[in-house]
């Protein structure tokens, strides 16, 4: 793996007529296998599919993702490119019709991050 992954985030949630399951089986089933189409350069193409949980203070958590899909690059022109491609342009015909199928489109958000992290290997 390269010494410097970038990553874009794609926050996302389903229709509200679909329910988790059916949601979860469309996006590894038939949707992810179309994004793959569409996805040159990507070095790992992730799906974490959240599981809310309450807090104790806030209560439950009703307004978030229902995925966090990670698209990671190697190379940072690539990464570059598709950050401004994905931030200024519509997605290929077949990718907005597919996405119909599966996710409220006005709920999407994309986010780039910068880690850090904390080594606990001699804690």
């Amino acid at each position: 793996m390269a010494d410097q992954t970038y990553k874009i985030l794609l926050f996302m949630k389903r229709r509200p007529d679909i329910s988790v399951e059916a949601f979860r089986d469309y996006y590894e089933s038939k949707h992810a296998p179309l994004a793959e189409k569409y996805s040159s350069g990507v070095s790992r193409y992730i799906r974490r599919y959240i599981d809310p949980q309450p807090h104790p203070e806030t209560g439950e958590f009703t307004d978030g993702p229902d995925v966090i899909t990670e698209l990671w690059f190697d190379n940072e022109e690539t990464y570059r490119g598709t950050l401004a491609y994905i931030t200024t342009s519509l997605m290929p015909d077949e990718i907005i019709e597919d996405e119909k199928n599966l996710f409220d489109r006005m709920a999407f958000r994309i986010a780039t991050v910068v880690e850090r992290e904390s080594d606990f290997s001699n804690a």
